[in-house]
C-alpha cells in the first residue's frame, strides 16, 4: 500500500543568519557563569543580565538572584553583576560605599559610547544621544555624565525642536541597538540642523544589530510572513520585527513557540524566522519543530555575512595565566 498523503500544508521556511546571541551577549551570560562556579551560590545580578526571560529563568535555576537596586544586595563575597547593558557611574560609587564584591559585565560597544560621550563632554561640546527614553542602555549612558549634559532624541521632530546653542559645539551618540534605517534619518536632520556636528568616529550601532537587520531585510523580501524570536523588551528584537514590517512582511515578536500567533500564519506559504541578540538558538528551533508540527516544511537559510566577533571576560572571571 502507498503511503497516506500528508494533510499538512506546505511552507517554505527561511532561516535569517546571523541571527540570535551576539558576542556581548554570550560575554555577559559567561560572566555569570563563572562568577557562580568562583564564587558560589548566591550571585546576584542587578537587572536582567540580558533582555530574555528564558536565558533569566535558566540562570535563576543555578543560583542567580536578580535584583532591581544594589540596595537588595547584602556585603559580603557573593558578587553583584552589572548587566550587558550597562549603568549609571552612580551604581558603581554606590556599590563601593557600601564595600560590594562587583562584576561589570557591560557590552564593551557600549562602553564605546559611554567614553564617547565622556570625551565630547571634557571638550565642552553639547551631547545629543539618539536612542528609546528608559531603556537600561540609555539611562546607563546618560549617567555618566551630570544631569542635563545629554539630551536625548528618538525622532525627526525632536531633532527639530532642539534649541541652538550660539557658539557651543555640539556632537551626537547613539544606542547601539536602534534601527539603522531610522538612526540614519535622524542623523541626517541633525546634520542639516546643526551642519559642523561632531559624529561619530566609528558607528555606535553594533555589528550585531547591523547584522541581523540586514539578514531579515534580505529574507523579507523572499516572504510573506516573518517570526522574530526575543523578548518584548529587547530593543534589538523589537526593532528586526519594525524592518520585517517594512519589507511588506506580516511580522510577529515572540518569546517562544507558545506565543505564536497561528491565525496569522493560515493563508502563508513562507515564513523568514530569526532571533534578537539576546535570544538563544534552541529558542529558535522550538519555534521550527512547532512550525513542522503544523506544516510540511521545507527548510533552507539565508545568510547575509559571518560573524567572528568575540571579547575578553572581565578580569574578575578570567580563568588565570
Amino acid at each position: 500500500m502507498s503511503e497516506p498523503a500528508t494533510s499538512k500544508p506546505p511552507l517554505r521556511v527561511v532561516l535569517c543568519a546571523p541571527r540570535g546571541f551576539c558576542a556581548g551577549v554570550v560575554r555577559a551570560i559567561e560572566t555569570v557563569e563563572r562568577a557562580l562556579r568562583i564564587y558560589g551560590t548566591p550571585v546576584y545580578v542587578r537587572h536582567e543580565i540580558v533582555h530574555n526571560k528564558f536565558v533569566v529563568d535558566s540562570l535563576k535555576a543555578k543560583g542567580v538572584v536578580f535584583i532591581n537596586e544594589l540596595a537588595e544586595a547584602p556585603p559580603g563575597p557573593h558578587p553583584v553583576v552589572f548587566s550587558a547593558h550597562g549603568v549609571a557611574r552612580s551604581v558603581p560609587e554606590e556599590a563601593g560605599r557600601r564595600n560590594l564584591r562587583t562584576i561589570d559585565a557591560t557590552c564593551p560597544l557600549v562602553t564605546k559610547v559611554h567614553r564617547e560621550a565622556l570625551a565630547h563632554f571634557k571638550r565642552g561640546r553639547r551631547i545629543v544621544l539618539i536612542g528609546h527614553a528608559g531603556h537600561p542602555e540609555v539611562v546607563g549612558t546618560m549617567g555618566q555624565l551630570p544631569q542635563g549634559a545629554v539630551t536625548l532624541v528618538s525622532s525627526i521632530e525632536e531633532v527639530e525642536r532642539l534649541q541652538r546653542e550660539d557658539g557651543q559645539p555640539i556632537a551626537y551618540v547613539t544606542q547601539t541597538t536602534l534601527s539603522v534605517d531610522d538612526t540614519r534619518e535622524i542623523v541626517a536632520a541633525l546634520r542639516a540642523r546643526f551642519p559642523d556636528i561632531h559624529v561619530p568616529p566609528n558607528e555606535d550601532i553594533c555589528y550585531a544589530t547591523t547584522n541581523r537587520q540586514e539578514a531579515v531585510k534580505a529574507a523579507a523580501r523572499l516572504v510573506e510572513a516573518a517570526i522574530v524570536v526575543g523578548a518584548a523588551n529587547s530593543s534589538n528584537s523589537q526593532r528586526l520585527r519594525e524592518v520585517a514590517e517594512r519589507e511588506g512582511c506580516v511580522a510577529q515578536l515572540v518569546a517562544d513557540e507558545r506565543a505564536v500567533d497561528w491565525a496569522a500564519l493560515a493563508n502563508v506559504r513562507s515564513v523568514a524566522v530569526t532571533a534578537g541578540a539576546s535570544a538563544p538558538e534552541t529558542l529558535v528551533e522550538r519555534i521550527v519543530e512547532a512550525l513542522k508540527e503544523r506544516y510540511e516544511v521545507t527548510l533552507e537559510t539565508i545568510t547575509t555575512t559571518s560573524e567572528s566577533m568575540a571579547f575578553p571576560l572581565p578580569r574578575d572571571v578570567r580563568d588565570p595565566v
